[in-house]
């Protein structure tokens, strides 16, 4: 990790809300390979947690793991305030998992699927059929409800897929790369999901590739990288992290240009887009400064943008740029945060 990019801390003089999931020292080797290095985690009850890294990094070992399908090698771990190690039997009965590939049983009907998992609940058969026909409405399946899973497009069987976890009235859902091969439409339509599945109460552990997913989402995000936790908190002050920063100022007027440059000494000039490049951590309080130092001069520039870096730039410094690629958007430019003043 770079020396300019240390990992984020939480603190606060108020109570936190209770963990839905908490780990501490949790660790995991394949043979000589240390997979997880002693990882710490706090997610509070009815947030989204993102959990961000290169392929490899352990993401999907860390979700078995707290999912109860495969064991730690050291470390403790809690969820939906049950041990792991002491009560697997009730940490299945909290949790739903939506894994990489899909769950879905492609032979069978939407509703025969979801009568199945009923049935693995041991939900009385009416029950069952009662909560089937409810979560089927809720993920716009019901006219597909008695076609086969095949015949479904990758959207319809995502949504199926998490209609199936939640079957069980899960308190904690595990999402790993729930949006992988989706088109922009259906992951969309995935993010509005999760965002209900939130405000009814659910804790989300997601993990993912697409870094505008986690921006979108997440309430606390957490970076893996050689095994262990390289920075934890808000997508905002993940941005804070990283440098490059800065207040754009263009003009049109070359003299206002040349006093603009010297009422804000440590700047970068352009001479011929007469524009200059101030740093800036983007705060509120950066950008009043700037603006207080232009007005004592007298100087109106034509056009100000603040530019922040992104969730692309703070991967790529805490990783060294392994894994994922960055992030566009429809019009093909980086995500990274822009607001224009004219």
């Amino acid at each position: 990790m770079p020396s300019s990019v240390m990992p984020t801390t939480t603190s606060g003089a108020g109570p936190q809300a209770p963990a839905a999931v908490s780990a501490a020292n949790l660790r995991k080797s394949y043979g000589a390979k240390t997979v997880l290095d002693g990882i710490d985690l706090r997610i509070p009850a009815g947030s989204v947690f993102a959990l961000l890294g290169p392929n490899g990094a352990g993401k999907t070992t860390t979700v078995q793991i707290l999912s109860t399908l495969i064991s730690a090698d050291g470390g403790q771990a809690q969820v939906a305030g049950h041990d792991l190690a002491t009560a697997p039997q009730a940490v299945r009965g909290a949790i739903g998992v939506t894994g990489q590939f899909s769950a879905v049983d492609g032979l069978i009907t939407g509703e025969e699927n979801m009568l199945l998992m009923a049935d693995l609940h041991l939900l009385p058969r009416r029950e069952g059929k009662r909560i089937a026909a409810e979560l089927l409405e809720r993920f716009g399946l019901t006219e597909a409800a008695k076609k086969p899973a095949s015949t479904y497009s990758g959207g319809m069987k995502r949504r199926l897929d998490i209609a199936m976890t939640l079957v069980g009235s899960p308190r904690v859902i595990f999402l790993d790369e729930p949006t992988t091969g989706l088109d922009p439409r259906s992951r969309h339509n995935m993010w509005q999901i999760i965002r209900e599945l939130v405000t009814g109460g659910v804790t989300v552990f997601l993990t993912t590739q697409y870094l505008t997913e986690a921006d979108e989402l997440a309430d606390r995000i957490a970076v893996l990288h050689d095994g262990r936790i390289a920075a934890e908190g808000t997508a905002e002050e993940l941005k804070r992290l990283v440098p490059g920063g800065h207040v754009r100022l263009r003009f049109t007027d070359p003299d206002a240009y040349r006093d603009a440059a010297t009422a804000l000494p440590g700047g970068t000039g352009d001479d011929d887009s007469l524009t200059l490049q101030i740093p800036s951590d983007g705060s509120q309080r950066d950008l009043r400064s700037v603006l207080d130092r232009l007005d004592g001069a007298g100087i109106e520039a034509d056009e100000l943008t603040v530019h922040t870096p992104d969730l692309d730039d703070v991967f790529f410094a805490l990783t060294g740029g392994a894994g994922v690629p960055a992030q566009t958007d429809r019009t093909g430019q980086s995500d990274a945060t822009k607001e224009t003043v004219r």
